[in-house]
């Protein structure tokens, strides 16, 4: 086959139950690319889409001739459940897209998600998965996954090839896209895969699913050692999942895509098997806001202080105020706090203009019980249009839309009205600076700090709203003892007692005190 062609496709949104539903507007913001976009974004110096697209094309272009038959790509920052209106719109588009592919391609490659969900769907992943199955029957199909998807039965046996990310934060998408290319080419020359997986009563939080150290790193890892080993094991990946989904296949999952029954399910089952074993580990340590406060008021070193469960990256909303309320009320200096989410006061502080003072009001009026309102007297130190090339991590390389941006600094005398003096009034110099943002966006890369002039060497304390994908854009700053998990408020918290369950499967650990797998 001189030159297979392949549909490319994909849908990824990371959905909390609990959060807002995604609307069009939320995925158009971040990346919706229709036919021949998808491959022009995908060969540029700087993407759109995440790594697992452009990893796909330029591997397969680097592997010989293809023609790609690109269809659409919908990509969202986590959000709520995707408007059922949003979701049937996209099922249209991606049926017309294929229906002329009929009997007119030889592979497909999607990008998918896993914690996805609609208002009227569990597995929207598993529903696209069957429509391409449908209208393209028996092709070979590889989909890529974030490991945080919660995996059903249909996700498992609906493709040929299944491939998760290893890494969280997420450092392997383009790799993983890369492998999804060279799991093509192996379909494409005749090979044939089987699935195997096992999934586990673990919904593990958040902050127990990092893969530097830590039970989950110590499965994936196995799980390495033992594909190295064995050329029949083709992938292994364990999905950690996402509990926030709510879904009635939560639950820890390990996929193998293998050249031999045996093989594959021998190999799920020792993984399972230790990822067990471990599961009084999965649990969230997280330091109380006091403490934190005054951690940052006597610590000797600098500290990266994680706003674990307010983090848009997870579904939160990225306003949550308790935090920079202690540290202020405290008096912390030398701090910077990323990203706030509030399009009303950014909008506020670009027609105020810079140098200008006056009260930042966040959260005008209170939003929910966790967004309640904070004023200060504040400077206007920098505005930006949002529009920031990440520089490091999971959104290194991708274009990202911040929205009108502005960085304040909260001062401590009264606000006085602003005048051509302004710019050189003294300020607050040292206290607590704060960056504004008017498209919500986890915190994950320091260019969205350092495009408005923040040196974040020179602090003492930085606050993000993220969960852990800071760590792989911060690391150059931070240690992962100088980072502090915070217990605050918001609808991320990886304290999971306090989530009102409706679908996962129970019993499940660590939301109940026991739980058996056979």
């Amino acid at each position: 086959m001189s030159a297979p062609r392949i549909a490319l496709l994909g849908f990824s949104i990371e959905c909390n139950r609990w959060a807002p539903v995604a609307t069009l507007h939320d995925f158009t913001n971040r990346c919706l690319l229709r036919g021949e976009e998808i491959v022009t974004d995908a060969r540029a110096a700087s993407s759109r889409a995440l790594g697992e697209m452009p990893g796909f094309v330029t591997a397969m272009d680097a592997t010989g001739p293809w023609q790609p038959r690109p269809v659409m790509l919908a990509m969202s920052e986590p959000w709520g459940p995707v408007a059922r209106d949003v979701f049937e719109g996209f099922m249209a588009e991606w049926r017309a897209g294929l229906e002329p592919l009929r009997g007119q391609v030889e592979g497909v490659y999607a990008v998918l998600h896993g914690a996805g969900l609609a208002e009227h769907l569990h597995d929207p992943e598993g529903a696209l998965q069957a429509l391409v199955r449908e209208i393209l029957g028996d092709v070979p199909f590889v989909c890529s996954y974030d490991l945080h998807g919660n995996i059903s039965a249909e996700n498992v046996a609906l493709n040929d090839a299944f491939v998760g990310y290893r890494t969280n934060p997420h450092l392997d998408m383009r790799e993983r896209g890369v492998e999804s290319a060279q799991l093509m080419r192996r379909l494409l020359a005749g090979e044939r895969f089987v699935r195997a997986h096992r999934r586990l009563p673990i919904i593990a939080p958040t902050v127990s699913m990092l893969t530097a150290q830590g039970p989950y790193a110590e499965v994936i890892n196995l799980g390495q050692q033992r594909a190295g080993m064995d050329p029949r094991i083709a992938n292994v990946s364990v999905m950690g999942g996402f509990a926030y989904g709510d879904t009635p296949f939560n639950g820890m999952t390990v996929v193998v895509t293998a050249t031999e029954r045996d093989a594959a399910e021998a190999l799920a089952q020792e993984l399972a098997e230790a990822a067990w074993a471990r599961r009084h580990r999965f649990i969230a340590r997280l330091t109380p806001i006091e403490e934190a406060t005054q951690r940052a008021l006597t610590s000797d070193v600098p500290l990266a202080f994680a706003d674990v469960a307010d983090n848009p990256g997870g579904g939160g909303r990225g306003n949550t105020m308790e935090i920079l309320r202690a540290f202020h009320a405290a008096g912390v200096r030398g701090a910077v706090f990323g990203v706030i989410n509030d399009a009303r006061l950014a909008a506020e502080a670009h027609q105020l203009g810079k140098g200008a003072r006056f009260t930042a009001v966040f959260n005008q009026g209170g939003l929910d019980e966790f967004s309640r309102e904070f004023s200060a007297p504040a400077e206007v130190v920098e505005l930006s249009d949002g529009q920031v090339t990440g520089r490091r991590g999971i959104y290194g390389g991708t274009v990202m839309q911040l929205g009108k941006t502005a960085r304040l600094r909260l001062v401590s005398d009264p606000p006085r009205p602003a005048g051509p003096e302004a710019v050189n009034r003294p300020h607050d110099a040292g206290g607590i600076e704060v960056v504004v943002i008017s498209e919500r966006t986890q915190c994950a890369d320091p260019a969205f700090l350092e495009h408005l002039g923040i040196d974040i060497a020179a602090q003492r304390a930085v606050v993000v709203k993220s969960r852990g994908h800071f760590r792989g854009g911060f690391d150059e700053f931070f240690q992962h003892d100088q980072i502090v998990e915070v217990d605050g408020p918001g609808l991320t918290s990886p304290i999971l007692t306090r989530f009102d369950w409706k679908h996962v499967p129970r019993p499940s650990l660590p939301i109940d005190t026991e739980a058996t797998w056979p």
